[in-house]
């Protein structure tokens, strides 16, 4: 099923184009401002694409930037329209920290999605009864389980719906795919799920053996988000989550390397699979 285009993503794209066209006009944001009689900080919220903006002022920035393209004008004034209202996840907004909100608006822009689990099975790939065997130790209200759960399966309903989502490559740690989450018929479940989702085009699942040894992440687990047109963007996942981008390089290089090391320690896709069904077979469960 194909989604409408999320509001979240229109304010990307507007943030993206008026930042380049300030840019390109040689104003700051103080002096941009200033001209359209703004406050500063209405601006960088703009550019920051936490608000929209409505068609007036877009074509008042578009006027002060010499933007006068009509096929771009169009493109954008359809973006600011549609840059309004809630983004599919807000009414999950109970059990999300802002940091997670914030990711989610990047991760259904990104071209690319590289991510590595040490321990279990990360939530892209997760099936409702792993993630509800995974949440149950953690003694949560029904409401919050439930709208956990439910928020897990819309993000991955999303993500491999097929229309045009991002090419996505998986390692997950051999310790990922052999704990018994919930048990034998859980985890066969969820094993079978993982061969399922390697046969789409766009994802590849790849696992790191136990002999693989030590390696940067060996601790936590991360995502690496890829743009063609924007910077690249690190999420660390741990119970307060954390993302950097052009802000922290250093720490952004490191992690890019790391998940290529990781990579080429990891089986190849075919060798995963039948490590994967090995493990199932094991189980025992018909």
């Amino acid at each position: 099923m194909a989604h409408q285009i999320d509001p979240s993503l229109n304010r990307r794209r507007l943030r993206l184009a008026l930042r380049h066209a300030r840019e390109r006009a040689g104003l700051s944001q103080r002096e941009a401002a200033e001209q359209v009689e703004w406050s500063q900080s209405k601006l960088i919220r703009v550019e920051t694409g936490t608000v929209g903006v409505s068609v007036s002022d877009l074509r008042a920035l578009l006027a002060l930037y010499g933007v006068a393209d009509a096929d771009e004008v169009q493109e954008l004034e359809q973006a600011a329209r549609g840059s309004k209202g809630p983004s599919w996840w807000s009414g999950y907004h109970e059990v999300l920290s802002p940091q997670f909100a914030q990711y989610l608006g990047y991760e259904g822009a990104a071209a690319t999605l590289h991510t590595y689990h040490p321990i279990v099975v990360p939530g892209h790939l997760q099936t409702r009864e792993y993630a509800e065997a995974l949440l149950a130790p953690r003694d949560l209200k029904e409401d919050t389980f439930h709208k956990v759960v439910s928020l897990r399966m819309e993000r991955q309903q999303r993500m491999f719906d097929g229309s045009g989502r991002p090419a996505c490559v998986f390692v997950l740690d051999e310790a990922s795919v052999r704990r018994k989450i919930g048990g034998p018929e859980v985890l066969a479940g969820q094993l079978g799920h993982l061969l399922e989702l390697s046969g789409l085009d766009e994802v590849s699942i790849r696992v790191l053996p136990f002999e693989a040894g030590a390696h940067y992440s060996t601790l936590g687990s991360f995502v690496l988000l890829g743009f063609p047109d924007d910077d690249d963007l690190l999420y660390l996942e741990h119970a307060a989550g954390s993302m950097t981008g052009g802000e922290d390089l250093e720490l952004l290089a490191r992690y890019q390397e790391c998940f290529r090391t990781i990579t080429d320690m990891a089986l190849g896709e075919a060798e995963s699979a039948e490590l994967i069904s090995s493990i199932q077979q094991d189980l025992g469960v018909r």
